[in-house]
């Protein structure tokens, strides 16, 4: 009989209409209650949050007007800080007139540059004097160019109160009638030392070369005597300087001088003569007002720049055609005409008042856009490029009548005509295609090239620097050799960009010393560092790839504004100019907010430490972020802060240098101070305190235009 079939379990029991309506009513039942615990949790969240909003604001409005409250006294106080800076300015003043005076008891028979008749009379003396001898002009050379340096420094470092516009124009007129005199007894020289060419025969060669050289100058000059076209080439053995002639310049005669002036007289005269920012303060009775004006918020500022200086106002005519124009950027930081009501003026005031002068080189940023672009991409932009090492005047000249020996005379046929460039390539041959000139040109160990320089030549009749002209450019970084081939002869300088050392990566400012600090800029190619003691500076090193470079031109105590000088020249360029903005992409701030961080930095940096921080570029515009650390020896271990300053209010901050995100949120226990050195006062010892207040004015003001003059707050 067959087996029954199990019945199939019916799975799930199935679920009654009333069971079904009480689980139902659980879920709603929970859902309500959910919702009810979630709403009473919001309401005291919010309750708690609206109550530490209202404690929060309570405190910051204590905090507030406990900051009010002693607003005038720490204003007052901070006046009384801030004098040294009208104490660095009156002793700059009488330097300048102890100076004068010194120079006129010394009666050493040099002029006073800045005396029109005195500098007249010494370049009408040297015009005179026949004698042409490379030796004895290069000597005087070196006086022509101590003479332009004291009116390029006497143009840079007056206040305006302190010289007249008719000064002003006066020594830019002087300055450039001695470098034309100079370039015109380089040539008398040449002929000179070309007129006895036979007299200096190579024995290999029969041709002649000459190599004569000081700091500043080297002078290459070689005569073509055989006109054998198998000497077509030459290298100056000591220089490393050479070229490959033509055929048919070899066989012409013909001279070729390569003249390496480490100096640049070619170039426009502002671009020389460029300032550097500087603190210019009113008198005694504008520093004392105290008003209420004196606290209020400044407002943003929107100045239009003057034109830039490219199109010369004035020009004068150089003996071997060049032109050079004698208007610049005007002399001290007024780059810029400020036009401002007074009520602008006085909302922008503080107890010491910052005057145009010294906000001009970060107002002046805003641009007038009607400047004309240039679009011919040969033309070099001087504001983004600038030459570097000095300039190579590379001529190929006509080879005079050579002297004779007849027993004991020497004769030698006499010209009118002077120094006579040599025609390449020659009238008739226009429009035909000739060879070019190769050239070898040996760069100077005293100068950095961070990368590969470009070569431009010297138009004077467009008075500008064009790249075209130059082809098959080689450059040979370790040996510092750079080859290139040119149609014609030309004025040759190596340029560099200008603003590739910016943005910084990163500085800092600590103190070492009584009135000394040291300040360390870190750029994607170098580490700067620069030493302050009293009232000047020190290159103290410059390291590339773990090596110091530039040894020459470290280890002396110069002005900042000639420390400004030398490293531009050495290629080492960390001083933003007011157009510097087009080409480096700034963290932009407020002018005034920038000026008053950089006073109070100043004021304080014999005792602390100040150092570039991340949440700088978080900040805004208004306001300036920044490290700082009291250090009271050079050795010490840095407990850093950060700090917040708008100008007007400063303030210590709750978050790290390694916080997630920026917040303005207070450090615990901190107030708001009016003052950056009252808000480190809090916290600062009575040592550190008192090594502010007995701080020299002159380290102050070095500290503050260097602080000014590289512009870290903006440009890191």
């Amino acid at each position: 009989m067959a087996p029954k079939k199990k019945k199939k379990s019916g799975g799930k029991k199935k679920v009654s209409k009333a069971e079904q309506l009480r689980l139902q009513k659980e879920e709603e039942e929970r859902r309500l209650k959910e919702e009810e615990e979630a709403r009473l949790q919001a309401q005291q969240e919010e309750a708690a949050r609206l109550e530490k909003e209202r404690i929060e604001q309570e405190q910051m409005e204590k905090l507030e007007a406990k900051d009010q409250e002693r607003r005038e006294s720490e204003l007052a106080e901070l006046h009384s800080l801030e004098q040294k800076f009208l104490s660095a300015q009156q002793w700059k003043t009488d330097y300048r007139a102890h100076a004068k005076w010194e120079h006129y008891l010394s009666c050493d028979g040099s002029p006073d540059p800045t005396v029109l008749q005195e500098i007249n009379t010494f370049m009408s003396l040297w015009r005179e004097d026949q004698n042409e001898d490379i030796q004895l002009v290069m000597q005087k050379g070196e006086q022509v160019l101590n003479l332009i340096q004291k009116l390029q420094f006497v143009l840079l470092d007056t206040p305006p109160n302190e010289i007249t516009e008719k000064e002003t124009v006066q020594y830019q007129e002087s300055i450039l009638e001695l470098q034309n005199l100079l370039h015109q007894k380089y040539n008398g020289a040449t002929e000179h030392l070309l007129k006895t060419a036979n007299m200096r025969e190579d024995s290999d060669t029969g041709n002649m070369e000459a190599v004569i050289k000081d700091k500043n100058v080297t002078f290459c000059l070689w005569a073509n005597l055989k006109k054998k076209v198998r000497f077509k080439s030459h290298m100056f053995c000591d220089t490393q300087h050479g070229f490959d002639l033509p055929k048919s310049l070899a066989v012409s005669s013909v001279a070729v001088r390569i003249l390496h002036t480490r100096y640049d007289h070619v170039s426009p005269l502002w671009l020389q003569c460029q300032s550097m920012p500087k603190l210019e303060v009113l008198d005694s009775t504008e520093l004392t007002q105290h008003s209420k004006d004196n606290v209020e918020e400044p407002e943003e500022e929107e100045e239009k720049a003057r034109e830039e200086p490219n199109t010369p106002a004035e020009e004068e005519t150089r003996s071997d055609g060049r032109k050079s124009a004698i208007s610049f950027q005007e002399k001290s930081s007024s780059a810029a005409d400020i036009n401002e009501t007074e009520e602008e003026t006085e909302k922008k005031s503080e107890i010491l008042d910052i005057p145009s002068q010294v906000q001009d080189p970060l107002l002046q940023e805003e641009e007038d856009e009607k400047e004309e672009a240039v679009t011919d991409e040969t033309i070099v932009d001087l504001q983004q490029f600038v030459p570097v090492g000095g300039v190579y005047h590379i001529d190929v000249l006509q080879l005079p009548p050579q002297v004779k020996q007849i027993k004991d005379w020497s004769m030698v046929e006499v010209r009118d005509v002077g120094l006579e460039a040599y025609p390449y390539p020659p009238e008739e041959a226009e429009g035909a295609t000739q060879p070019p000139v190769q050239m070898t040109l040996r760069l100077s160990d005293d100068v950095m090239y961070f990368e590969d320089p470009v070569i431009a030549r010297w138009d004077p009749a467009g008075q500008q620097w064009r790249t075209d002209g130059i082809s098959n450019i080689t450059y040979e970084a370790q040996e510092k050799l750079i080859t290139f081939e040119m149609g014609t002869f030309y004025t040759i300088a190596l340029l560099q960009d200008a603003h590739l050392n910016m943005p910084y990566q990163a500085w800092e400012l600590q103190p070492a010393g009584t009135d000394e600090a040291l300040l360390t800029v870190t750029t994607v190619f170098a580490t700067i560092q620069i030493q302050i003691k009293g009232n000047q500076c020190m290159l103290s090193s410059v390291v590339v790839e773990e090596k110091d470079v530039l040894s020459p031109i470290t280890g002396k105590w110069i002005s900042p504004v000639g420390l400004r000088a030398v490293l531009k020249k050495a290629g080492v360029n960390i001083f933003p100019e007011a157009y510097s903005h087009k080409y480096v992409s700034v963290n932009k701030k407020a002018p005034l907010t920038e000026v008053r961080a950089y006073q109070q930095m100043a004021l304080v940096a014999s005792a602390f430490t100040f150092a570039w921080s991340k949440w700088n570029l978080e900040a805004g515009q208004e306001q300036v972020v920044f490290k700082v650390s009291e250090q009271l020896k050079a050795d010490s271990v840095k407990d850093w802060s950060l700090y917040m300053f708008n100008g007007q209010k400063a303030q210590k901050l709750k978050i790290t240098e390694t916080s997630e995100a920026f917040s303005e949120e207070l450090e615990d226990d901190s107030e708001f101070h009016s003052t950056l050195y009252h808000m480190l006062k809090d916290s600062a010892s009575k040592e550190a305190i008192d090594k502010v207040e007995t701080a020299s004015f002159l380290f102050i003001d070095v500290v503050y235009q260097l602080l000014l003059a590289t512009r870290v707050l903006t440009y890191s």
